[in-house]
């Protein structure tokens, strides 16, 4: 009710459960003292709510655009990889197998297991497989029988149901559900552990695990917002997870977030809204209330080939083909989400991703492009002349223009590089004998900000080009960067008539000057443009 995503299916998921199991279980025992880890998972619950919860009251919701499209590409193939392996064990017919999510422990646990597959199982599986994506090809074929899709799940379900009450199949290897106990479960909030020798545990597992669920959840809500053109606000979708987990953790529920598999099945079925989820929680409630024994004959088989179904839509090899035609750097991106989640798990997958965006990010502020314009004859547009083969330079004055902001990260890199392009003109000049260079713009209209030690590389890089007898020029300034360069006197050490509204301007006022005098940079008596009325 409270979240912005329209697709997400509220619920537990393997990995937080797995690492709330490990990190109480290292210090206190889920048989010998099943009392205590249990009211240590209510506690742990809580404390990850408040602190999602304070996440979104304190506005960093912006940490969800780390998660760029490619890694929403990559996370949800390996995601729904992962999903699906995991459903093998209810295919397949096993009893036993592995808690890990990653490939090679999932292979190493069904091929050590040749001998425990059920081929009834498998035929099930496969038959209600093959039901499943047969509904949804002829949706796709004719929207307008979009229910036949819908109904689907809830078919397999009753079929599957009766299929095993008539055969007896559960005799035959064919798993089902079982018995399951009716009833909800009662208020918890008096077994909430806030006292000492545990509560630092719980604190300390909910803080953990409730990153992991919150970094999930978001993700997942945000790959299914991208299937449907919209836009999910973070710092809602952490409050929402951090009162659900709150309200949660006091009516014996342990940690929720937004599992892959069940908003992949809830998508799936054609949601539109948020209110799935509250059709979702009473369709629960009665069924634990009244419709429990209907499910003892539903076989596990028929569930695993729903999962499966649903993540095979979303495994998207066309959005993987364009990242690699468009952008290398963003298939890279997307591939270590991928292979991350599938060779190692959901978290792994997400800080690989990130981490490799983050680093792009790094290094397009540390290393910012920075190209000569030249002039679009019988115009006053300038343009790269690497990408404009008909801009022309201007004969004794070198244009470059800077595509970053300029901060404590790239001033260096800067300096350099400005100093080289200068270097390189003037070595281009030279054998030409077409004049020297007189003066240096630089085309700020892309610095959107700039710091202290940005301040003090154009200060340098100012006293450096008048040593080299050349003038320079500033052209399209933002207004945070003008005032930071009056505070900091430099807009006086460059000189007030020096700074022009645009390049056209800056040239114009640097060509008159070369057609008329040479300018002075370094002697009193210097001329300026103000001197000619510019």
């Amino acid at each position: 009710m409270m979240g912005s995503s329209r697709d997400l299916a509220v619920g537990t998921v393997a990995v937080a459960s797995l690492l709330i199991a490990s990190m109480l279980g290292k210090e206190v025992s889920p048989s010998q003292n099943p009392t205590l880890y249990l009211h240590l998972a209510f506690t742990a619950t809580f404390f990850a709510g408040i602190f999602q919860a304070a996440l979104g009251f304190l506005r960093l919701g912006f940490i969800v655009d780390f998660l760029s499209h490619a890694t929403i590409v990559g996370f949800m193939g390996g995601a729904a990889t992962v999903v699906c392996l995991q459903q093998l064990k209810g295919i397949l017919g096993l009893h036993h197998f592995t808690t890990a999510t990653d490939l090679v422990s999932v292979m190493e646990s069904i091929f050590s297991q040749t001998n425990q597959w059920r081929w009834e199982s498998v035929v099930l599986g496969v038959a209600f497989l093959f039901y499943l994506l047969l509904t949804r090809f002829l949706s796709k074929k004719n929207p307008r029988f979009f229910w036949i899709s819908a109904a689907a799940p809830l078919t397999s379900v009753i079929l599957g149901s009766l299929l095993v009450f008539l055969t007896r199949a559960e005799h035959h290897g064919v798993q089902v559900i079982g018995e399951l106990k009716k009833g909800l479960n009662p208020p918890s909030f008096g077994d909430l552990t806030l006292t000492s020798p545990h509560m630092m545990l719980a604190l300390k597992t909910g803080i953990v695990t409730g990153i992991v669920a919150l970094a999930e959840g978001i993700a997942v809500g945000r790959s299914f917002a991208m299937f449907k053109s919209y836009h999910i606000d973070g710092n809602k979708e952490m409050i929402a997870f951090g009162m659900m987990n709150i309200a949660g953790s006091v009516t014996s529920c342990y940690l929720t977030t937004g599992p892959f598999s069940r908003s992949a099945v809830n998508y799936n079925a054609g949601c539109k809204t948020a209110v799935s989820n509250i059709v979702m929680a009473m369709a629960v409630m009665i069924t634990l209330l009244f419709l429990t024994p209907l499910f003892h004959y539903t076989p596990l088989v028929v569930l695993s080939s729903i999962i499966i179904a649903a993540m095979l839509g979303l495994i998207d090899y066309e959005a993987a083909f364009h990242l690699w035609k468009v952008d290398k750097v963003d298939f890279s991106v997307c591939m270590g989400a991928y292979l991350g989640v599938v060779f190692g798990s959901v978290e792994i997958g997400l800080v690989i991703a990130v981490g490799v965006s983050m680093l792009r990010v790094l290094l397009f502020v540390a290393r910012p492009r920075t190209t000569v314009l030249g002039n679009i004859p019988n115009s006053m547009i300038y343009r790269r002349m690497d990408q404009f083969s008909e801009a022309q330079a201007v004969p004794g004055v070198l244009i470059l223009h800077v595509d970053a902001p300029i901060y404590f990260a790239n001033s260096c890199y800067l300096r350099e590089r400005i100093s080289r392009w200068i270097d390189e003109e003037e070595d281009r000049l030279r054998p030409k004998d077409e004049g020297s260079l007189q003066y240096v713009i630089l085309d700020l209209g892309a610095v959107g900000s700039i710091d202290t030690s940005g301040i003090s590389m154009l200060d340098e890089l100012k006293k450096n080009i008048e040593k080299r007898g050349l003038q320079l020029v500033l052209a399209n300034p933002g207004s945070e960067v003008m005032k930071k360069l009056d505070k900091s006197k430099v807009v006086e050490a460059i000189g007030q008539e020096w700074i022009f509204l645009t390049v056209g301007e800056a040239v114009g006022a640097c060509s008159f000057l070369l057609h008329s005098h040479k300018p002075g940079v370094a002697a009193g008596g210097a001329t300026t443009p103000s001197d000619h009325h510019v």
